[in-house]
C-alpha cells in the first residue's frame, strides 16, 4: 500500500520538543489542517462541520530512526520500564504513523489555499503530513470505562509555572494560556533531573528558555525572544 499526504499540520511547535504528548492535554493549543492541492475541494470536508472531534492519522515525519526492538521505554514511567512497541503510542514503531484525537474549532471554506480545519488540542509538530481525517463518533469511539494499562498507574504532577512579564508580552492571551499549560506538562525527557540545566523549545516563533527545579519551571527572559 501506498500512502500519499493529503494535508499538512500547521502549528505553534517547529520542532518536537516540548509538544505535549498526547492530543487533549492542551485544550486551548491552535492548529490548522492546509490539503494539498489535489484535496482542495469542499465536496471532500462535506458535512464534517457537524462533527465535534476528528480524527487525525499522521506521520511521525521527525523521527528519522524506525523501531530496532520489540520494547520501548514510555516517557510514562519514567524511560527506565520497557513494555512491547504496541502496547505504547511510542514514535519508534514499524510504520511511523499516529492517531490523534483534535477539537474541531471551524472550517474556512474559502481561502488561498482552499478550505482549512481550525482545530484545538493537537499534538503534532508543524509540517507534519497528515494522511487521513475520520469524524470521532461518540458511540463507537467513546469508552469512558476502558482501563488504561500502565497509564492508569501514572501519577500526573504538574509542574509550577513562571513566565516573566516581558516573555508573556510575545504572546497574545490564548497563545501564553497554551505555553503555561503546554510547561505545566514538564516538556523535560523524563529521566533528566538537572536543575542547572537549561533546556529551550520553539513556540509560535519563539525561542522559549527554561530551568526545572524541585517542581517550579523557570523561563528565562534574557534568553527568549
Amino acid at each position: 500500500m501506498l500512502l500519499h499526504p493529503v494535508a499538512t499540520f500547521r502549528s505553534p511547535f517547529s520542532s518536537k520538543f516540548g509538544i505535549p504528548k498526547q492530543s487533549g492535554l492542551v485544550e486551548e493549543l491552535r492548529g490548522e489542517i492546509v490539503f494539498e492541492p489535489s484535496y482542495r475541494n469542499a465536496d471532500y470536508i462535506r458535512g464534517l462541520d457537524e462533527f465535534d472531534y476528528l480524527w487525525l492519522l499522521w506521520e511521525f515525519s521527525a523521527n528519522p530512526h524506525r523501531a530496532t526492538s520489540p520494547v520501548v521505554r514510555p516517557p510514562v514511567l519514567g524511560g527506565n520500564e520497557r513494555v512491547g512497541v504496541f502496547a505504547t503510542r511510542s514514535p519508534f514503531r514499524p510504520n511511523p504513523l499516529g492517531l490523534s484525537s483534535v477539537r474541531l474549532d471551524r472550517i474556512e471554506l474559502d481561502t488561498p489555499q482552499g478550505p482549512v480545519i481550525h482545530v484545538l488540542g493537537a499534538d503534532l509538530m508543524d509540517g507534519t503530513p497528515i494522511y487521513d481525517i475520520k469524524p470521532y463518533v461518540v458511540y463507537a469511539d467513546s469508552h469512558p470505562e476502558a482501563r488504561s494499562g500502565f497509564v492508569d498507574r501514572r501519577t500526573w504532577a504538574k509542574l509550577q509555572v513562571k513566565i516573566p512579564q516581558e516573555v508573556a508580552e510575545l504572546f497574545s492571551p490564548e497563545q501564553l494560556s497554551a505555553l503555561r499549560h503546554t510547561l505545566e506538562l514538564d516538556p523535560r525527557p523524563h529521566y533528566q533531573n538537572d536543575p542547572v540545566k537549561v533546556y529551550g523549545m520553539p513556540f509560535c516563533g519563539h525561542d522559549i528558555h527554561f530551568t526545572v527545579d524541585n517542581g517550579e519551571l523557570m523561563v528565562i527572559a534574557n534568553q527568549c525572544d
